[in-house]
């Protein structure tokens, strides 16, 4: 692989990364505060491509001199090979090469373009513990719920209030939440919702049981919508033993997964 080989895939790698920053698609990989810097990441690979196959392409300011003067090219040739400067390692009159091994970077490149895996579902959550632990400090003040009724909130928030507020934050106001369906430790549907620290390889899921009208019959990975009200009630996540919380549901409904799947 030459130098021009790598600028043109320099390029590709840039132009995918730059089509998914500009798109949702990198919300299934990063946070949404990281687009700018994926953004300008990808400029900046673009721009350094350009410049690469700008300096390949251009005119060898020597070749007319060595065309007019074939005495001082070899002259050239002959100080090179002595000195053993780059421009001399060659064999058999053919300059090395990168190994053919590095054509596999074309490969994250094709796959953000042409495949678009989903978010971290039922799966994960299935294989991780609750992110919602007492090893993590929420602090003791919450803010008030936010106006209107229901009042939106994240499973993340509703969990924290839960556990380490013992609802008090609550009170008696109903909630709307929404996340996906997966099941819970006694083989009932749960409300999960995956949060993340930096991209897609932290994500970690937030659980909450579900209680009163609670859905049955739903496939794991289907989002919901889920109005009701704090309940004290807990259970254990078999994978980490941590408490989770339960919503007491008054009603639900299904709804498309959000541009923004995670927490």
């Amino acid at each position: 692989m030459n130098r021009l080989t790598q600028a043109c895939i320099m390029i590709f790698f840039a132009a995918a990364v730059l089509q998914a920053s500009v798109t949702d698609l990198y919300l299934r990989y990063v946070k949404e505060e990281l687009r700018p810097f994926l953004i300008a990441a990808s400029l900046l690979l673009i721009a350094a491509a350009v410049m690469t196959l700008w300096y390949e392409l251009r005119p060898d300011p020597g070749t007319t001199a060595d065309r007019t003067n074939p005495d001082d090219r070899e002259a050239t040739n002959a100080e090179q090979a002595t000195s053993g400067s780059p421009a001399a390692v060659t064999h058999d009159g053919h300059a090395h090469h990168e190994p053919r091994v590095a054509w596999l970077l074309i490969l994250p490149a094709l796959g953000l373009l042409l495949v678009a895996p989903p978010a971290l579902g039922s799966y994960a959550a299935g294989q991780a513990g609750t992110a919602v632990t007492t090893q993590q400090d929420y602090g003791d003040d919450y803010p008030p719920l936010p106006a209107g009724d229901p009042a939106r909130t994240t499973v993340l928030d509703y969990a924290a209030r839960a556990l380490f507020d013992k609802g008090q934050s609550i009170g008696n106001r109903r909630v709307e939440l929404t996340g996906f369906v997966t099941p819970g430790p006694d083989g009932q549907p749960i409300l999960a919702r995956m949060v993340m620290s930096c991209c897609a390889a932290d994500g970690r899921p937030v659980k909450l049981g579900m209680s009163g009208n609670a859905p049955t019959g739903l496939a794991n990975d289907t989002w919901i919508q889920v109005t009701g009200r704090y309940t004290d009630r807990l259970t254990r996540d078999p994978v980490n033993d941590e408490e989770i919380p339960y919503i007491e549901v008054d009603f639900w409904r299904q709804v498309t997964a959000p541009k923004d799947p995670y927490d």
